[in-house]
């Protein structure tokens, strides 16, 4: 109303001196005319600008950030490993960085500050997910992963943490986990001055693990490794799809031409696994048909899962797809992440003899060289606790954490945040902060002995599992498995890379950080009594 009434005002005014010169001035020639149009168009354009300007005065500016090109922004540019790219950007923008990615807006937060801002001050504005292609097709965006913040998720959230991954369940089923390790260490034992693909046995290790906590199953003799092997090149390359930038998100429009091919790619892995619970879900649902129901006597997870299905009363409905998309969650996100922080763990170890003697030191004054590591010793063993600290600090499973998208427009950093954004929270670069970290590149575990810091995610200088509503919810799960069987590796042998090799320490990025290059180690058993290898 005020730009409508200033307008009429100025039109008002202009008419009357446009008539008193019409009457007074028979001299004006057409020149003078032009310039009088010209100057009354100037002022309605001036006041129009003058009222815009008002309106959005107080209004937090955009984020600084590099050009790019027309139309697509700056997606020719992006380099393969993102979260260093993401941080040399930081290091010449600053910590809130805007990138113009297609039709797509993303925003690169590289401080503890803006991180705080986006994980907890306003947690709620920022619980959504900006669900790429890929994962659409993996889940149908109805898992814990990607589905919107809402009474869905907060479901499926508290099914998962209460019943499957609270401490009490993880007791229960310690001998589960402790079964698999044993294994493990006996298949070591047995080939042991020979190389060993250390990342390849511990993902078996903890698939066995996962498998056996959802539905019972567990893979074994020659058919572990087989099909453990065939589990890990699907998973692998599922999450290094999901990591990979695709056009396809950042110009929906193109999403059917699939220009790069990656749906194409990532749909005969995600067949496989869906074809993988497919058939456990039908061969569990025509045992429950042929012998009953054992409601009330839960033997693993997907029991309890279809029970809840037929449940009526429940104020959010649990449907077979999120049954499906909740067991691909678990099998996807619990093997991989674990495993490759115990394939780094042991990694930086090995490149550390002195701290790899400090560890065993530890084990040997806790647990003792005529027993095996069980998990009641984990407690006792700080040091251990601060070498998983420190290779988490370096390499945090999810380096941008899983990216976040804000319900509204607001602020970061004292900068505008679009509504629908994609926001990268770079866990990576924050953990390797020299304001915040003394020699930051240095693995030293010392840094973590009586610190302050955990895997709660409060402290925002250190947060590897993420922070807020959206931490992740196999948090747990993953601090035991992985002290578990480092504790293990480290107590059992004496570890080694083999003659004229040499340790490689290079990442490899994709939603989940990895290895770039498999370790490959030799194990020789360092205790007396060949029984405790059994």
């Amino acid at each position: 109303m005020t730009l409508i009434s200033t307008s009429l005002r100025f039109d008002y005014s202009y008419s009357k001196i446009w008539s008193w010169l019409s009457k007074n001035t028979n001299g004006i020639d057409d020149f003078s005319r032009l310039f009088f149009t010209i100057v009354g168009i100037f002022a309605v354009f001036w006041y129009t600008w003058m009222y815009i300007r008002s309106k959005n005065k107080g209004k937090p500016p955009s984020p600084p950030g590099p050009r790019g090109l027309p139309l697509v922004g700056s997606l020719p540019f992006l380099q393969p490993d993102l979260h260093s790219y993401f941080a040399e950007l930081a290091r010449t923008y600053g910590p809130v960085v805007k990138l113009q990615l297609g039709s797509k807006l993303g925003i690169l937060v590289t401080s503890p500050s803006a991180a705080r801002e986006v994980l907890k001050d306003q947690d709620i504005v920022f619980a959504n997910r900006d669900v790429p292609v890929a994962g659409m097709l993996l889940t149908g965006g109805r898992d814990i992963v990607w589905n919107p913040y809402g009474p869905e998720w907060r479901m499926l959230r508290k099914v998962c943490v209460l019943k499957m991954l609270s401490n009490a369940t993880l007791d229960k089923v310690y001998s589960l986990r402790r079964r698999e390790v044993r294994e493990t260490v006996g298949y070591m034992h047995s080939t042991a001055g020979s190389p060993v693909n250390v990342g390849e046995q511990m993902f078996l290790t903890i698939l066995n693990v996962v498998t056996s906590m959802l539905w019972g199953g567990t893979v074994e003799g020659d058919a572990r490794a087989s099909l453990g092997a065939e589990f890990r090149h699907v998973i692998s390359e599922v999450t290094e799809i999901l990591g990979l930038p695709n056009i396809s998100d950042f110009f929906p429009v193109l999403a059917p031409l699939d220009l790069q091919g990656l749906i194409k790619r990532i749909g005969k892995p995600v067949e496989r696994l869906n074809g993988i619970v497919d058939k456990i879900i039908d061969q569990r649902l025509k045992a429950e048909r042929e012998i009953g129901s054992t409601a009330g006597n839960f033997k693993d997870f997907l029991q309890f899962l279809l029970q809840l299905k037929d449940e009526e009363d429940s104020k959010t409905p649990m449907t077979m797809n999120h049954i499906k998309a909740l067991l691909l969650d678990m099998v996807v996100g619990g093997s991989e992440t674990s495993s490759n922080s115990i394939e780094f763990t042991l990694a930086e170890v090995i490149n550390k003899p002195e701290v790899m003697r400090k560890a065993q030191q530890e084990l040997e004054e806790v647990v003792g060289k005529d027993k095996i590591v069980e998990e009641t010793h984990i407690h006792k063993l700080p040091y251990l606790l601060a070498i998983m600290k420190e290779s988490l600090r370096l390499h945090p499973a999810l380096p941008l954490l899983v990216p976040h998208s804000p319900s509204e427009d607001c602020s970061v950093g004292g900068y505008c945040i679009p509504k629908g954004c994609r926001v990268f929270v770079n866990a990576w670069a924050i953990h390797r902060d020299p304001s915040v970290w003394e020699n930051p590149l240095e693995f030293n575990p010392d840094r973590f002995l009586n610190s302050k810091w955990d895997f709660s995610g409060s402290d925002f200088n250190y947060f590897p599992f993420g922070s807020g509503r959206r931490i992740c919810a196999g948090m747990a799960m993953a601090e035991r498995m992985v002290l578990y069987s480092i504790a293990t590796l480290l107590h059992s042998f004496d570890w080694k890379v083999p003659e004229g090799m040499k340790l490689d320490l290079t990442e490899k990025f994709g939603i989940v950080l990895k290895l770039k290059n498999p370790l490959v180690a030799v194990p020789t058993p360092r205790l007396s009594n060949t029984a405790l290898y059994e």
